[in-house]
């Protein structure tokens, strides 16, 4: 079907349309699957036998009792699959404890039974003999010269990042990992000695649950050609084919990981447990095997954020500007380090990019084995702890200076050329920028009533990278299938790869089928995290795209634009569809795109966003309860993929912060087990927890094949410091610990009280 061409009228623009979220309906419906939906015929369900002991040795385990329950299948120990381990990079967590318990739930038997109930009581009367070990429930109790080793036999574990070389040692056998940074002069201390003043804080900051509402479950199968398949909501399919791999000794080609809906991730399913023991469970009985955790088994073992103890020390000049730099920080990284996919360390590094340029820095940076609830990255993983004690340091410094905190931002922020704390370069720093628009937009300067206060926080965060690849096919219906092996936790990766693909074509989005695959028909991807899907799936669908526009415009001699195929000369258009028809009338074109994001040049804008945050407080005097009248953030931005899911993003991260600085806390007893055990008890925010957030975006440069910045962790760490800023702002005390419940504001303005 042809019709006249007419270039005046409005070019598709895809970018600049609200988005339809491709699982949405079928979210709203209740139609989207989850694990815990999945049955397959025959299938046993699993249960455990979990240590109550912080810190033991086992002594001696009887399976009798539990193997006489009716409906039992099998319970199985570490005797029956033996030494096991499993580990995000490093291999240290047992999947059934061997000889030693190191937390409180650490699982010692498993057992497959018809009903869960049976399983559970099977797994209840497994009797097990502990010898009780002296327990470190605390970094500074590890640490001891005479602290029990936690792991003795560490030098025996697998380390992916060390494969075929000796891991390195550390100073106490109970460390996981150490990170230090230095810049400037060898001797920091002489800077210090001549500094015109010397500012010394302490911060510390909680272990947090993810707070995902959908607790972990999977389901594992055999078939008869020895094949493993595995659902689960695991956000690293691939990661998780690999440490199934290595853990079990099947070859990859032999597993078949499958992602279900998530049900919210925020870093909590980067790793799972489950499939592990599920696997050796189903490998026993020769059935499917599956377990739907309770969120009293959630709250108990999940990996949680890492506890903090920050301490910060900085020389200043007499005008402000800062000199010299220490930061002392150890995280509580629990019992296993193997959740980590840094394995020894958070998030590498283990300090975040400050965006101030000190010329002389010494940051030393640890985590340490204690037996506590693991600890593993959650929503801007070092960000929360490292910018609530920055961001009250820099207002503590501003107050003593009779400097404007925002001055004194301004004449230390990173400007071209200059590298941050953390010794990274941030090509082109919009903090200048930033702090004048939240300066303006949050009216700081403007009076308030008594009781009131304003606080700010400043903060950068960096965009995540790897390497991806995504498969397009072209059909003669005019109808494209996209699939890639990125899950979907929540945040429309799904949805911004069909506009990707669409603008670049510039076609409808609806002609855009996407399918996650499998492990087995998707091409590798690392999975969700680190803000890095719309960079990196992005950038290898924008390949793909562009190579299969190419492939069409050659083929068929026309321009392909505005959902039609333009012939400019003869002024003429046809439709899309009749043109795909021709060309793919002897087969489908199939594309492939791949993008290695930790390839880009060292100018790559997209790498560095830098926000604020500035909210205005209210806080009762007598009650230490407060109120948020007024919330604002400010961010750096280029192209925007999906105009509601950025904003959405950005509030969904602010709520998340709003959690962890007002209510959220994962306690654990003295005995090491966990309090919290619901979330009654732990409390996550609601919408009536949520004050009104206001939104700046400041235009910036970026780089990448679709030009974009992260969002999905920008909002989140800046939320507790701007906050604890606020209350000292208004009632003069300052908390130096989150999070900053009434309580602890009424102990610190009575603190005779």
């Amino acid at each position: 079907m042809t019709s006249t061409l007419d270039l005046t009228r409005t070019k598709l623009d895809v970018l600049g349309t609200d988005e339809i979220r491709i699982e949405g309906r079928d979210k709203v419906s209740g139609r989207l699957k989850y694990t815990a939906d999945i049955v397959r015929p025959n299938t046993l369900w699993a249960a455990f036998t979990t240590s109550p002991h912080a810190h033991a040795r086992v002594v001696r385990i009887d399976t009798t009792a539990a193997k006489a329950v009716p409906g039992v299948k099998a319970v199985l120990t570490a005797a029956d699959i033996g030494i096991r381990r499993v580990g995000r990079n490093i291999m240290d967590w047992p999947v059934l404890a061997y000889d030693t318990v190191r937390l409180i739930g650490d699982r010692v038997a498993a057992v497959a039974a018809e009903t869960r109930e049976a399983a559970e009581e099977a797994a209840r009367l497994v009797e097990v003999e502990y010898e009780e070990l002296p327990a470190v429930l605390t970094p500074e109790d590890a640490l001891k010269p005479d602290a029990p080793v936690l792991h003795p036999d560490r030098d025996t574990y697998y380390f992916k990042a060390f494969e075929g070389k000796t891991p390195p040692k550390h100073a106490h056998p109970n460390i996981q990992g150490t990170n230090k940074i230095r810049a400037g002069v060898e001797d920091i201390e002489s800077v210090f000695a001549g500094a015109y003043k010397v500012f010394e804080h302490h911060y510390r900051t909680p272990r947090l649950h993810t707070g995902y509402i959908e607790p972990r479950s999977t389901i594992v199968w055999l078939d008869e050609d020895g094949t493993v398949h595995v659902v689960s909501p695991n956000k690293s399919p691939f990661a998780l084919r690999e440490q199934l791999s290595k853990c079990a000794d099947i070859p990859l080609k032999s597993i078949v990981v499958e992602i279900s809906a998530i049900g919210g991730d925020f870093g909590g399913k980067g790793f799972t447990m489950d499939e592990f023991p599920c696997y050796f469970l189903a490998k026993a009985t020769g059935r499917p095997v599956r377990y739907v955790q309770r969120y009293s088994e959630e709250l108990a073992v999940a990996a949680t954020r890492h506890r903090a103890d920050l301490k910060l020390r900085s020389a200043v000049d007499k005008n402000g500007r800062l000199l010299a730099h220490i930061s002392e920080i150890v995280y509580e990284g629990g019992a296993y380090a193997g959740t980590k996919p840094g394995g020894q360390l958070l998030a590498g590094s283990g300090y975040s990019t400050v965006p101030y340029y000190i010329p002389n820095v010494k940051v030393d940076a640890m985590s340490v084995y204690t037996n506590t609830v693991p600890a593993a990255h959650v929503r801007a993983p070092i960000d929360v702890q490292v910018f609530f004690a920055w961001e009250q340091h820099i207002e503590e410094i501003a107050a003593a200076l009779k400097i404007d905190p925002i001055e004194l931002r301004l004449l230390n922020v990173l400007r071209e050329g200059q590298p941050a704390v953390s010794g990274e370069e941030v090509p082109r720093p919009m903090g200048v920028e930033v702090l004048e628009a939240v300066r303006k937009e949050g009216h700081f300067g403007k009076p308030l009533p008594a009781g009131h206060g304003r606080g700010l926080a400043f903060f950068c965060r960096h965009t995540g990278t790897g390497k991806t690849s995504v498969k397009l096919q072209l059909t003669a219906d005019g109808k494209i299938s996209f699939v890639t092996g990125v899950p979907d936790q929540g945040s429309g990766a799904h949805t911004v790869v069909q506009r990707v693909a669409a603008h670049v074509l510039s076609i409808q989005p609806a002609r855009i089928s996407v399918r996650r695959g499998t492990t087995a028909d998707a091409n590798p991807d690392p999975g969700s995290g680190a803000s890095r899907v719309t960079h990196i799936v992005g950038g290898a669908t924008k390949i793909a795209a562009d190579q299969l526009k190419a492939i069409l415009e050659e083929k068929s001699g026309m321009i392909l634009r505005d959902d039609m195929f333009l012939d400019v000369p003869a002024g003429k258009a046809e439709s899309f569809e009749s043109v795909v028809a021709r060309i793919c009338a002897d087969g489908p074109i199939d594309v492939v795109g791949n993008y290695d994001g930790t390839r880009h040049s060292a100018d790559d804008m997209a790498d560095f966003t830098m926000s604020a945050i500035s909210v205005e407080v209210e806080v009762d005097k007598d009650t230490g309860a407060l109120k948020i009248h007024d919330a604002l953030l400010v961010t750096d931005v280029d192209v925007i993929i999906n105009p509601i899911g950025h904003q959405g993003q950005i509030d969904g991260g602010f709520i998340y912060g709003i959690g962890s600085a007002l209510m959220e806390e994962l306690t654990v007893d003295e005995s090491g087990k966990v309090e919290t055990l619901s979330l009654g008890e732990y409390k996550l925010p609601t919408m009536m927890d949520i004050p009104p957030l206001r939104t700046v975006l400041i235009p910036a440069e970026a780089g990448g094949p679709m030009k974009v910045k992260m969002a999905g962790e920008l909002s989140t760490s800046g939320v507790a410091p701007a906050i604890a800023n606020a209350i000292h702002d208004a009632v003069g005390v300052r908390l130096n610990e989150f999070p900053l419940t009434s309580e602890r504001v009424y102990a610190a303005l009575h603190p005779q009280g």
